[in-house]
């Protein structure tokens, strides 16, 4: 789909956050507006959301395409009356650094103890355990996108064994892909630390859950797997994720998505001694680097030129 030139009006509608950075950003080269004007308007011709309220978008009969400021487009999807227009999802250079450094510091962290040295520094216990090299741990990352992939790289530099799953078959050098259902239980127990960065679809809610979770390698130099989730909270089952915790099926756990957020604060993942919480920071959207993009595209579009990133409404993502 291509769009004739035009220089229509932005919808900014976003949710849990002061949108104010976006505005001023947007607002420098397109007229944006917070509202509609009346129970319709024909002047809006993108959006740029964010957990938009439903029945919003089809309120927009001019509307050419949606932008989501997040990489995650589920929170765009959940409209049962989305207009059937394109959806494009972030995907930026600033947003996948984020991702990395994210990943690294986890993989690292879990890698080299540090739960184990945090508690006996509390305990004022000078004390070593043994500690396996990068060759002797395996990485497998759920999700081979674009940040998947970048992931990947990172802890290939490292010295790590990469292992990657995906729904499709992918290839990526020096790493150990699998893919679909039948490749998802040797993927698993080839796995000393898992991150998931998988998008959020109906194939993929709730896949992390006690079962996934007890085929992990049990048996790894670490003395246990390790979850890392830092793509969206309805990958998770926390009460199974708690019990693999529970029965030692699980070592540790790196959440910085959740299934409600903000996380509950009666939740037990807060206390819990081998958890460790972020909230949701992991890949922060930033108005002066992706707002630009967006706009870029906009402008790219009226000159005929088709969208980059578009969502697959029959996948998910």
């Amino acid at each position: 789909m291509t769009c004739t030139a035009g220089n229509g009006r932005v919808l900014l509608s976003i949710t849990g956050f002061d949108p104010t950075r976006w505005y001023n950003i947007l607002s420098a080269r397109r007229a944006v507006v917070l509202e509609l004007d009346g129970p319709e308007d024909p002047s809006i011709e993108y959006a740029v959301v964010w957990k938009q309220p439903r029945g919003l978008l089809k309120r927009l009969p001019n509307l050419k395409a949606i932008f989501s400021i997040g990489a995650g487009v589920d929170h765009v999807l959940a409209d049962p009356d989305l207009p059937d227009v394109p959806v494009v999802r972030v995907v930026s250079q600033d947003l996948t650094q984020r991702m990395v450094e994210y990943v690294v510091w986890r993989v690292l962290d879990h890698h080299r103890q540090g739960l184990f040295y945090r508690t006996h520094q509390q305990q004022k216990l000078w004390r070593s355990t043994p500690q396996p090299v990068a060759g002797e741990t395996s990485v497998g990352i759920m999700g081979l996108g674009a940040l998947g992939s970048a992931a990947a790289g990172a802890m290939l530099s490292l010295g790590f064994a990469v292992n990657g799953w995906s729904r499709r078959e992918k290839s990526i050098d020096g790493v150990t892909c699998y893919h679909g259902d039948e490749g998802l239980t040797p993927f698993l127990a080839a796995t000393d630390i898992l991150v998931v960065l998988l998008p959020l679809t109906r194939a993929t809610r709730g896949i992390i859950d006690f079962s996934l979770l007890e085929r992990l390698r049990q048996n790894g130099h670490l003395g246990g797997p390790c979850l890392i989730n830092a793509g969206r909270g309805g990958l998770q089952r926390e009460a199974d994720i708690l019990q693999a915790l529970d029965e030692n099926i699980l070592k540790e756990a790196s959440l910085d998505v959740f299934e409600q957020e903000p996380l509950d604060p009666e939740s037990r993942l807060w206390t819990h001694p081998r958890i460790f919480i972020t909230p949701h920071i992991s890949a922060t959207s930033q108005p002066d680097q992706l707002g630009p993009e967006i706009l870029a595209q906009m402008e790219d579009f009226e000159r005929g030129e088709p969208l980059r990133n578009v969502v697959d409404r029959d996948a998910g993502y």
